[in-house]
């Protein structure tokens, strides 16, 4: 976050590869950028340096319940990339009320007669509230284009509108925040193997995975086509490598922290008198509980 309580201005254009790479300024969304491989983090050292960014973001959504403040996260890239991941480590210790995580399904008949920003413009955040779009208006220039869930002539109108929606937003209070999480290929294939041999994690593997795993080269060209259309200035996109999840994870937290103001509100004393006489064992009359688990 910024240093003593000063808002600081969003980075006008960043495509971010943090911890090795950071281009500033407007770059080419075509530009091929060479990124050091960094060894991956053990979960200890992941978990040691997630703790005070968690801490952080507890202060900021202090500051936001306590000033009003908006605050809204798109999270997109790639089946696969950890988009799941990186919105849990944000929202663990945030108060659920507050920090809200929007997934939305695929449309039924009726929203797909609605203006298309329609369904997720009602999940905006109100005062004092965050909100976390895991995947968002975007799948219109991504899956939807690749698949063929939307037709050239509404792929064009969506990258022509988009800039304008979000302007309002903007101009309205929220604070934007766009990241893309990149995952190369080899990486994905690993992590789809994974999906289809862990019964814990075969629900996040889907028909439409399997064939996207043929369109790799067509999900890059429709998302440097999204980039060139809207990645502006007042709603630039920040691009996090993921190869390595607990790494991006910590570069994406960090520069969201980053660009919020480092405004610290005083967290509510709560007065915690001792009990009068000894604490009481539960009892029951009507119902009693289960054995505990394992207990002859």
């Amino acid at each position: 976050m910024g240093r003593g309580g000063r808002t600081i201005d969003r980075a006008p254009a960043s495509h971010a590869f943090p911890l090795s790479r950071t281009v500033r300024g407007d770059p080419d969304p075509h530009e091929t950028a060479t990124m050091s491989k960094p060894d991956k983090l053990k979960r200890k050292d992941y978990e040691a340096l997630l703790e005070p960014m968690q801490r952080e973001l507890a202060d900021m959504a202090r500051w936001a319940a306590h000033t009003g403040q908006r605050i809204l996260v798109l999270i997109e890239g790639r089946d696969t990339a950890g988009k799941g991941g990186v919105i849990g480590a944000i929202h663990e210790h945030i108060n659920p009320r507050q920090c809200r995580v929007v997934a939305l399904p695929k449309p039924n008949d009726r929203e797909r007669t609605q203006w298309y920003f329609q369904r997720y413009a009602e999940h905006l955040p109100a005062a004092g509230e965050i909100v976390l779009f895991d995947r968002s208006w975007y799948n219109r220039a991504g899956v939807e284009k690749v698949m063929g869930f939307a037709n050239d002539k509404q792929v064009k109108a969506f990258l022509k509108q988009t800039p304008v929606f979000e302007q309002m937003l903007i101009d309205d209070g929220i604070l934007l925040f766009k990241y893309w999480l990149c995952c190369d290929q080899a990486e994905q294939e690993k992590r789809f193997a994974e999906r289809r041999e862990d019964p814990l994690k075969g629900w996040k593997l889907s028909p439409i995975d399997l064939e996207a795993r043929t369109k790799y080269a067509e999900y890059t060209k429709a998302r440097e086509a999204m980039l060139e259309a809207t990645h502006t200035k007042h709603a630039p996109w920040t691009l996090v490598d993921f190869n390595d999840q607990k790494r991006g994870r910590l570069t994406l937290i960090r520069d969201l922290l980053d660009r919020l103001p480092d405004t610290a509100i005083p967290a509510e004393t709560i007065d915690f008198p001792p009990l009068e006489g000894k604490p009481k064992k539960e009892k029951y009359s009507v119902v009693t509980p289960l054995a505990g688990f394992g207990a002859g």
